[in-house]
Formats: C-alpha cells, structure tokens, sequence
C-alpha cells in the first residue's frame, strides 16, 4: 500500500524555535514567582502547554492559575520572541519534493491555531500545505495522540501505513505511535539520536534539509512504511 501523506511537528523540526520557547517559558514562570531554568523547561518543549506546565507548576497552583501563566506565556513569546524564530534549511524545497511525489504534507503542532498558521508563513509554506492540526484541535497536547488523531481524520482517515510522521522529540514518536503512525526523527530540535531512537523512530535525519538531500533512501519514499 502506497504512502499517503507526511504530517509534521513544526517547532524544532521546520522551525528553529525550541530554545526562544524555552527562555520565554523560564520568563513566564518567573513572573508569577516560579524558579525554573530554561534548560530544565527545554527538555519539555514538544509538549503544549496542558502536559508541560504540570512538570513545574504545584496542582494546586495549577488549577487556580494556569490558565493565566499559559495565557502570560503565549504574548510574552508573541511580543518579545516570535519575530527570532526563523526556519530551518531546505523546508519549502522538502514540502515541494512531497508535493512532487503525490503525498500530501500536513502539520500536527502541539502550539495554538493562531501561532500556526502564522509559522506557515514564516517557514513560506501556506501554498503547500494541505492539512494543519493544532492544540485547539485536541483535548490533550502531546505525548497524548489526540492531535495525529485529528490529522487523521482531516486527512480522511487513511488506511494503516499510508502515514508517516516527522518530529524533533521523542513526544512526537510517542503521540504518533499511540495513533498508529510511525515517525521519522529529526536531530535539530535538538534531542539526543538515542532519545529518537528509544520512542520508536525509524529512521533519523539532521534536519529537513538532510531528509531532503536522502529523500530516495527515506521511508517518505518507500512503498510501504514499517509500523510504529
């Protein structure tokens, strides 16, 4: 059975973006009085807000407040870090090789709808993509596989196998796994090979422009895809 579609996490994997999110969530923490340094918070990155906020933030805290940390958060990054991030090389070309080849590219962010459809046009690839789930799409955020599972169903729920996903964290591995869908890794988000390779990557790239240059040789474009 022949490959469908190619759905991708956008930040760290497209986008160079993990550590800007991760100083502006340390920045957010510290104005509501929570000490947490931005290379503990990186390791998180991956996960929306609803999965990373309980790594740091008490229950209880979490339940009065944490709707307003993650709302503090999102125009923090908008007003004073969203204009850094920039995409990594060779996405538009990637976006139109699969394009090229008969797949369709989606996107299956854990950030909000708006940042979104923003990054598309950031990373120039509005015109390419067909399909974009975000976490307003979903109950749960990453590692949950609430958001692949949407995808899918935008995609029309494709048969077993005619899926396969590419993401920076082992978050990503693991919410595409729960849904069915093996994932291709990428190294410049900044995660350990081993990390990829331990949530059941199944092949594992520097960045877009690597998987670009070893398109032919990739599971992107094989017949059939191996399961996650």
């Amino acid at each position: 059975m022949a490959l469908h579609a190619v759905v991708f996490d956008i930040d760290g994997t497209l986008l160079d973006s993990v550590d800007l999110h991760a100083a502006a969530w340390a920045e957010a923490f510290a104005h509501f009085g929570i000490a947490v340094e931005a290379r503990a918070v990186r390791g998180q990155i991956g996960k929306g807000g609803d999965e990373l906020m309980p790594v740091f933030v008490p229950a209880e805290r979490l339940a009065r407040q944490g709707a307003e940390i993650e709302a503090y958060r999102s125009d923090l990054f908008k007003r004073d870090y969203l204009a850094r991030v920039k995409p990594f090389p060779g996405v538009r070309a990637l976006f139109e090789r699969i394009r090229a080849e008969g797949l369709t590219p989606a996107l299956a962010s854990s950030g909000k709808r708006d940042e979104v459809e923003h990054y598309q046009e950031i990373l120039g690839i509005a015109d390419l993509v067909a399909v974009a789930t975000s976490a307003d799409d979903a109950d749960r955020s990453k590692p949950h596989p609430d958001i692949f599972t949407a995808v899918l169903e935008k995609l029309g729920s494709p048969p077993p196998g005619t899926v396969v996903a590419v993401g920076d964290t082992p978050y990503d591995a693991e919410a595409a796994g729960k849904a069915g869908i093996a994932t291709v890794g990428v190294l410049c988000g900044g995660f350990p090979e081993a990390d990829l390779s331990a949530a059941g990557c199944i092949a594992i790239y520097r960045d877009p422009q690597d998987l670009l240059d070893g398109f032919d040789a990739s599971p992107l474009a094989k017949s059939r895809i191996p399961g996650p």
